[in-house]
Order: C-alpha cells, then sequence, then structure tokens
C-alpha cells in the first residue's frame, strides 16, 4: 500500500477510468498507464485463464496475449462499462477460443458432444489432494479442476466473471436455455463437490493430527 511523505496520509489511488484516460491520450510510446493498468490486473487475468483451461503452462501466455489485444482495443473502449468488465469479456472470448482450436472444433456445441468428452476432459481428485487443500483458494481450485469443461467454463464466465447468460450463451456458441441449465448444473455440482472436498479435508487432517500425537 502507497502512503505519501506525511505520516498516516494515503496517497490517492488512481483510478481504472483515469489510467484508461492517460492511456489513451499518451504520446506514442508512452505506455505507463496502461502498464499500471496491467500490473493491476495481470495476477486475476492468470488465475482465470489457468481456471478456465486447466494448463497453467499456458495461461501466462494467454494472459499476455489478452492483455495485447486490450492495449490495441483500448483506443475504441467507449466506458459504458468497467474497464474491469471490459477485460472480463475480452479474456473470456480469448480463452474459449484457445481452446475451441485445440480441440479442433467447438466443444460445447451441443449437448450431445458433453457427454463421451466432457469425461475425458474430468480430473479425478483424489482425497489427497483435497487433504493438502487447505485454504479456500486452493479447495476451489481442485473442485473447479474435477468438473467437466461443459460446466466449468460456463460457471466461471457467469460467476466470476459476471457476463450475463446471454453474453454466456454468445461466447460458447450455445442456446440460451443450454446455457441456463448448465449454469445451473454446474452451481449444484460445485456445491456438492464442495462440501464432499470439505468433509475430506477436515477427516484427513484430524487423522493426521491424531498420528502425529503419538
Amino acid at each position: 500500500m502507497d502512503l505519501s511523505s506525511s505520516e498516516g496520509s494515503r496517497v490517492p489511488q488512481e483510478t481504472d477510468e483515469l489510467l484508461v484516460m492517460q492511456a489513451k491520450g499518451a504520446p506514442e510510446g508512452d505506455l505507463r498507464a496502461f502498464e499500471k493498468l496491467v500490473r493491476r490486473y495481470q495476477g486475476k487475468v492468470v488465475a482465470n485463464c489457468r481456471y478456465i483451461t486447466r494448463d497453467p503452462n499456458i495461461a501466462e501466455d494467454l494472459a499476455q496475449e489478452v492483455m495485447v489485444k486490450a492495449f490495441f482495443g483500448l483506443r475504441a473502449f467507449e466506458g459504458r462499462s468497467s474497464f474491469g468488465y471490459w477485460l472480463k469479456r475480452i479474456k473470456a472470448h480469448h480463452c474459449v477460443n484457445h481452446l475451441k482450436k485445440s480441440v479442433g472444433r467447438s466443444f460445447v456445441s451441443t449437448e450431445e458432444q458433453d457427454g463421451d468428452k466432457s469425461e475425458q476432459l474430468k480430473i479425478q481428485v483424489t482425497a489427497e489432494r483435497f487433504a493438502d487443500a487447505i485454504h479456500d483458494r486452493s479447495m476451489i481450485g481442485a473442485v473447479l479442476d474435477s468438473m467437466s469443461s461443459s460446466l466449468r467454463i460456463p460457471l466461471l464466465l457467469c460467476d466470476m466473471d459476471g457476463l450475463s447468460y446471454e453474453e454466456v450463451a454468445h461466447s460458447l456458441g450455445i442456446g440460451l436455455s443450454a446455457t441456463k441449465m448448465r449454469i445451473k448444473r454446474a452451481r449444484d455440482e460445485f456445491r456438492e463437490k464442495y462440501k464432499k472436498a470439505e468433509v475430506t479435508g477436515l477427516r484427513d487432517r484430524k487423522s493426521t493430527r491424531l498420528n502425529s500425537s503419538h
């Protein structure tokens, strides 16, 4: 947290709106304002790219590409939404397009495609992994990793990125009713798995404490 030279007084934080305005008006080659926006959002974008793709090796690269897209699209940004929300939409579309290309077709285009493919994409989360996921963030990541892409991605786009049902449907190329159904199923599945993870983690931690006391 930045502090001014006057003891106890805080330096006012530059708002996103101010930084966007400065970045738009900056002379060519002056990236200082935009770099401040990058530092402010880079960590969140990387984390969310990792959640969506389940590939930590590509998350950094995808986040960098998202920021490059934001930089070149900034002059067209009219401020009708917040910069953070606008950036989330860029990131969501970029990650979904990456997944579609990596699969070779739209892996979320029809309900019929959910079955076998989602089973192949599932990662079985073991009790040992849940036991290690002590903090909520680790637990949430473990639960999300255990979900199929057809449910995990709509859930993240809606509940983490704040996209509307219509925007999620457009991003994934599926119908509105299918989108709503998947998000509901995803929320139910997440809650159920998270509760099981909490129980498993608590039981394993108790067992560890008992064993260490002997």
